[in-house]
């Protein structure tokens, strides 16, 4: 079992965004960014396109208004989508709200946020979800 699964699961805690049948999005506890949200399928597939064509089309389709919700939430030019995938073998996406392409190196200098902080940003985001 991925420690994806295991989140999924509610083995290991997390600050969860949305979740349906298929896919479950929480806060990346390193952020590069505040509102960087992890979007992840229910199955493990190790990698992107290995997942079933309905999971893959889906993923994005699950995870849209969830960027929208991040842009809401962090005024930011645009919440692009990095599929990188080496940290942990099953599929996910990082939703990154960002202005430039600078702000991909972010990536490289992650640091845990505070729990105070992740439930902040979790309540800022679905409150933007709900609206």
């Amino acid at each position: 079992m991925t420690l994806f699964s295991k989140i999924i699961a509610g083995n290991i805690p997390s600050y969860k965004i949305a979740e349906n049948d298929l896919y479950y999005a929480f806060l990346d506890i390193f952020p590069a960014a505040e509102g960087h949200t992890l979007v992840v399928p229910k199955i493990e597939v190790d990698r992107i396109f290995d997942l079933p064509t309905q999971y893959l089309a889906g993923m994005l389709l699950f995870a849209q208004p969830i960027a929208k919700a991040i842009q809401q939430a962090y005024p930011c030019d645009r919440v692009n989508i990095l599929t990188l995938g080496f940290e942990v073998p099953h599929t996910h996406i990082h939703l990154l709200p960002m202005n430039s392409m600078a702000d991909a190196a972010l990536m490289e200098s992650k640091k845990a946020a505070t729990p105070e902080a992740l439930a902040a940003a979790q309540q800022k985001i679905q409150s933007f979800l709900q609206a």
